[in-house]
């Protein structure tokens, strides 16, 4: 780090670190830039332009307005979570420039953030997962390059539990053995550049590889590895993914919402409930820790107890 606590300079130094050293994507960078542009005004607001010059009492105080709001300044009460996250980037730039030497104690450390309520995953049923990804198009008879398209990225979200993210990035090279009477297998990148190979059923193998041979030869307008395309010939924004997930949920006639992590929610518990190792399944999904694999495992208990409710005779 260059001498002096500017927040400026070391928050840019500190986004630098999370791009370079620890591989955060485009999406975090971008959303950790907002969080820390919101606290480098808030300490200019008090007159600390400084890190050196921040005390705990100054994050504490940020942290309570954001949970609070700010009517003066139209501001709204974040939730809980949304001031989790916030604060997680500023504890990060603290942690950060205290371990370069910039400040003598990490001021943010002892300010913790608020547990958001614990919300379980909405996984759908099979039933309707199915009715979802075969409302995005027909391989059999579809000729429409986009409703092909759409096809295989539903198939391929349920088959492999993909981030919209991972999908979104896929090249066509990270996919082999479409052609296997087995299945195939396809690379997913994850958070931090990890990657993961996750196998590939033979119905999304199968709505792929005819994306492949009679869609994307009419949407690649000017090359590019991307698998996934839109008309334009460039790869498919995260905003066009929702489109065609939300589209083919309402032609279902699905009510719940469904999003991509819908998919990837269903995927993980669909798995348990067919009997899946949950150390497997952290591994499909691409979790550091068993822990965050666990919530699913609360879903699937609360779908035991719903079936034990409605068939044990003596349940009531």
């Amino acid at each position: 780090m260059t001498p002096g606590g500017g927040a400026t300079a070391r928050i840019r130094e500190y986004l630098d670190h999370l791009a370079v050293e620890k591989g955060a994507s485009a999406h975090t960078l971008a959303a950790y830039r907002r969080d820390l542009d919101r606290y480098r005004r808030h300490l200019a607001a008090v007159g600390v332009d400084d890190l050196t010059a921040v005390t705990e009492a100054h994050v504490e105080d940020f942290r309570v307005r954001l949970a609070a709001g700010d009517p003066d300044e139209g501001r709204a009460a974040l939730a809980p979570s949304s001031v989790a996250r916030t604060l997680a980037a500023v504890r990060g730039l603290h942690r950060f420039a205290t371990r370069d030497g910039v400040t003598e104690a990490d001021v943010a450390a002892a300010v913790t953030p608020p547990r958001p309520p614990r919300r379980l995953p909405k996984a759908l049923p099979v039933d309707r997962m199915i009715a979802v990804i075969e409302a995005a198009g027909d391989t059999g008879v579809d000729t429409d390059p986009g409703r092909l398209r759409d096809r295989a990225m539903l198939e391929l979200l349920y088959a492999t539990g993909a981030r919209a993210a991972e999908l979104i990035g896929l090249d066509v090279d990270d996919l082999d053995g479409l052609d296997h009477p087995e299945g195939g297998t396809v690379i997913l990148r994850g958070k931090g550049g990890k990657e993961r190979l996750v196998p590939v059923g033979r119905p999304a193998c199968e709505a792929v590889g005819a994306y492949l041979t009679r869609a994307r030869p009419a949407l690649a307008k000017r090359g590019g590895p991307a698998l996934f395309l839109n008309t334009r010939g460039g790869r498919i924004s995260r905003q066009t993914l929702w489109n065609v997930v939300s589209a083919a949920a309402a032609r279902a006639g699905v009510a719940q919402e469904v999003s991509p992590h819908s998919f990837r929610h269903s995927f993980a518990t669909h798995l348990l409930d067919g009997g899946a190792d949950i150390r497997v399944v952290q591994e499909l999904l691409g979790h550091a820790s068993v822990t965050t694999t666990q919530v699913y495992t609360l879903v699937t208990v609360d779908t035991l107890r719903e079936v034990w409710a409605e068939c044990h005779p003596r349940a009531r």
